[in-house]
């Protein structure tokens, strides 16, 4: 949610950010009812005081008059009792205005709340404008000493690569088939050493960003009230990918919600609190089994593992000060330990700079990162594809968008209360990333290394081969 004082003092800035996203919100609808919700408001609270004093000066008047009462007569008389009947009579008024003026008031609540929640978070000033994905920006690239994106697989191998499907058929990895049959289209069963090699990978970034990063590690919960998916904005705009437990048709108190990213719950964990600032920053970890449904993406890599409903996922959170500079200093810490982890896992990869169109609705700025994986990409006609590159972390400044959502502030050193900013970050996602592992370390023989630092979570197995 943004700040609705920044709207009004410059909804020029809040439309342009609509339109780069293009959000489905209409800002001046928001302003107008914001309007009349301020002049209610208004109303009511002159309302209120009239009732106040009316009460406060009822009491003598109305003594008054019933003492003149006493001696009165006729035409005097008829007066004096118009008048007690007119002062009895005027509290019911009162009361039936003010009802009145709250429930105008209160009807304009859900029409604006809703608005609130569907204007996304502006871009920041220096992400670059565009409509989606096609125009994000290489920042830059690494490769790794054994091999080069920009050439042949063949030719820096000595042989044809196999795809991921393949790998992972012929070495006993996947069992797609029993997956489907178990849960439907787009799940599978990681089996002996893939289940291992899926545990490894997870296991090697959890101990590095713990150990080596010095994140604190957190079990937080992967099904949550609808609150904590609309705390982190992940509703309204991404409703439908959410899976829903319909809690309350069995008579419980809340529905649920299935989490996409333990980002989720770790954003949660702190959501109504005020934090001393000399807690910040708040630095969180955690490994979590993350469900999407992947709606609208039919057609659209259903083979494989790379876009699946189920997977695992080592995810890092900052809740720091609401400064611009700390904020861009936790982002660069991010990209920095996802390239050390990528690194280690000899993994080349480039960073891109996601533009306007492709931020989201809740990041202010965003930087994709994605690893060369041989076996996707356009198939030549000797049936081997050309590669591609593929998204495998993403890291996002937030701004205050999440924390305002969820109502998380900290207290500074004078005592003043601040909402306060946010950062995400994919440490590291499998079995996505068992993509480019698997591809990249593939011997002519259908064998695959294993990566030197995950072999220590193997049990020391350096090379899996074909059953």
């Amino acid at each position: 949610m943004i700040d609705i004082k920044a709207l009004r003092d410059d909804p020029e800035r809040f439309k342009n950010g609509v339109r780069l996203k293009r959000a489905d919100v209409n800002i001046d609808e928001l302003l107008a009812i914001d309007t009349r919700r301020r002049e209610l408001t208004g109303a009511v609270e002159v309302k209120r005081a009239e009732q106040n004093k009316f009460s406060k000066e009822m009491g003598p008047e109305l003594g008054r008059l019933k003492g003149q009462l006493k001696s009165a007569t006729g035409a005097e008389r008829t007066a004096i009792e118009t008048k007690l009947k007119e002062l009895e009579r005027r509290p019911a008024e009162l009361k039936l205005e003010a009802a009145e003026l709250d429930k105008q008031l209160a009807e304009t609540g859900p029409k604006w709340h809703d608005l609130m929640l569907r204007i996304p978070q502006p871009p920041a000033a220096d992400v670059p404008v565009g409509a989606g994905a096609e125009d994000n920006k290489e920042i830059r690239r690494w490769n790794a000493p054994h091999f080069d994106p920009s050439k042949s697989f063949e030719s820096q191998r000595g042989f044809k690569p196999k795809t991921h499907l393949e790998l992972v058929r012929d070495l006993g990895l996947v069992d797609f088939e029993r997956g489907v049959k178990t849960a439907g289209t787009r799940h599978y069963v990681l089996t002996g050493l893939g289940m291992k090699l899926h545990q490894a990978a997870l296991r090697y970034a959890f101990d590095f960003i713990t150990e080596k990063r010095g994140f604190t590690a957190m079990g937080v919960p992967v099904i949550v009230k609808e609150e904590c998916m609309q705390g982190t904005g992940f509703f309204p705009f991404g409703r439908d990918q959410a899976y829903h437990i319909e809690e309350s048709r069995r008579g419980a108190g809340h529905d649920l919600f299935l989490t996409g990213t333990g980002e989720v719950g770790l954003m949660g964990f702190h959501a109504d609190e005020i934090i001393p600032i000399e807690q910040l920053p708040l630095k969180y970890t955690t490994q979590s089994t993350c469900f999407r449904r992947e709606a609208g993406a039919s057609g659209k890599d259903t083979a494989g593992l790379y876009r699946i409903h189920q997977f695992d996922k080592v995810e890092q959170v900052v809740i720091c000060r609401a400064d611009d500079t700390e904020s861009r200093g936790w982002h660069k810490h991010m990209l920095e330990t996802v390239e050390m982890i990528l690194q280690g896992l000899s993994l080349p990869y480039r960073l891109l700079q996601c533009c306007t169109g492709d931020l989201g609705m809740k990041n202010e700025d965003m930087i994709d990162v994605e690893c060369w994986m041989p076996g996707r990409g356009d198939v030549g006609a000797d049936g081997v594809p050309s590669g591609e590159w593929g998204e495998t972390h993403s890291a996002s400044r937030l701004g205050d968008f999440q924390c305002r959502r969820l109502n998380l502030r900290y207290r500074d050193a004078d005592g003043k209360i601040h909402i306060a900013w946010a950062l995400n970050n994919t440490v590291l996602a499998s079995p996505r990333v068992l993509i480019p592992i698997l591809e990249l370390n593939q011997n002519a023989d259908g064998s695959v290394n294993v990566p030197l630092v995950l072999r220590p979570h193997m049990g020391g197995i350096e090379k899996i081969t074909p059953r």
